[in-house]
Order: C-alpha cells, then sequence, then structure tokens
C-alpha cells in the first residue's frame, strides 16, 4: 500500500507569524480576525503567534521573507487586500505580490501562506473577508497549520 502523508488540523505547539497589511484595513481586519480565529480553535497558544503590520501588500513578501528565513517561526501568513481601481496600478500590484509570495515560499523551509485578496470591487472584498464566503484569512490559517503537519512528516 502506498504511504500517504497529510496534514491535520492541529496547531499545538506550532508558531505562526502573520504579516498583514495596514492599508483597506477595513477589510484586513477582518481577514485577521478569522486567521486568529481558526488558529486559537486549532490549539494554537496566543503567546506563539505574532502578528506584523506593513503598510500595505506590497511590502509583505519582504517582511515574510526575512520572517520565514528567522528561524522563529512555523509559518508565515500574509494577510492584504488589494481593489481594482481605475488605473493598471491594481495589475502592477497584485502582480508583483503574488510573484514574490510565492518566491518566498518557494525559498524558504517553511509555509508561507498567500492571503491577499485581490477583488475587483468592496463587495467582492467584504464577502471574502467573511460576510458570504468565509473568511479568506480563517482558510489561510487552516492551510498553513495543516502544511505545518505535512513539512513535519517529510
Amino acid at each position: 500500500m502506498a504511504r500517504t502523508i497529510q496534514g491535520k488540523l492541529d496547531a499545538t505547539g506550532s508558531r505562526f507569524a502573520i504579516v498583514v497589511s495596514r492599508f483597506n484595513s477595513f477589510i484586513s481586519d477582518r481577514l485577521l480576525a478569522g486567521a486568529l480565529d481558526a488558529l486559537e480553535r486549532h490549539g494554537a497558544d496566543p503567546d506563539d503567534i505574532t502578528i506584523i503590520w506593513v503598510p500595505g501588500s506590497f511590502e509583505i513578501p519582504a517582511v515574510a521573507k526575512r520572517t520565514a528565513l528567522s528561524g522563529k517561526h512555523d509559518a508565515v501568513i500574509c494577510l492584504g487586500a488589494l481593489l481594482r481601481g481605475e488605473t493598471p496600478h491594481f495589475d502592477h500590484i497584485s502582480a508583483a505580490v503574488t510573484k514574490e509570495i510565492g518566491a518566498v515560499a518557494a525559498e524558504a523551509s517553511i509555509p508561507v501562506i498567500y492571503g491577499v485578496l485581490t477583488c475587483n470591487t468592496m463587495e467582492q472584498a467584504i464577502d471574502r473577508a467573511g460576510l458570504k464566503t468565509g473568511n479568506k484569512g480563517f482558510e489561510a490559517a487552516l492551510a498553513a497549520i495543516e502544511m505545518i503537519q505535512v513539512i513535519k512528516q517529510l
């Protein structure tokens, strides 16, 4: 029979960093609340959670990289909200943030989770931050917990 590796949702004893954008805080505050709820529901000790605020989503990758490489955490959760405006700025920022968080995740030896919303409207962002379609911060935290467990088995 094939060996199966899969994570379980047990955050007990794990250390988490959450890098969260202050820009669009109406949304990112809700994402953070969702992430904290998920971590604590699954056994994380609040003393093992570090929240790092950055000015905007563009700054998330640099801080996520430094945090991931510090050896102080078992996972880094990146949270923010980018909303489309009237100029191409959204396209440039969202592409850069996505690419760079992916690069950090590939380089780091710990999970680096992408929880940055890229929405066309404020309504879409509100829906994804806990109103209609669940809370993407909660989901990002679940992914972090599961990935810690998977990596421990590799």
